[in-house]
């Protein structure tokens, strides 16, 4: 059974910069399309972005493109999520999703980002 556990969330000021980690459990990380989504209270949840198993194609949500950036790394069986130039609006619970049989059937259990104006 793949875990997953995110890191890297915390409090920080409008403009700055944060790194979400989130590592996987297992030895089949590289067969995995991984992907971050996030919830803001009183909301949908929304998706983020995605990486393939490969790394080589990245998607991202509209509110995100141009400041956030998904990777991977497959000897640290970790995916990244840089988020640059946070906004309030940024503010959410973030989650670490895995295709593993289905899509994004796999979740972690969260980790706070707030952005203070």
């Amino acid at each position: 059974q793949v875990q997953l556990v995110e890191s890297g969330g915390g409090l920080v000021q409008a403009g700055d910069s944060l790194r979400l980690s989130c590592a996987a459990s297992g030895r089949t990380f590289s067969s995995y399309a991984m992907g971050w989504f996030r919830q803001a209270p009183g909301k949908e949840r929304e998706f983020v972005a995605g990486i393939s198993r490969s790394g080589g194609r990245t998607s991202y949500g509209d509110s995100v493109k141009g400041r956030f950036t998904i990777s991977r790394d497959s000897a640290k069986n970790t995916v990244y999520l840089e988020m640059n130039s946070l906004k309030p609006e940024d503010t959410a619970v973030y989650y670490c999703a895995a295709t593993v049989v289905a899509a994004y059937d796999v979740w972690g259990q969260g980790t706070q980002v707030t952005v203070s104006p």
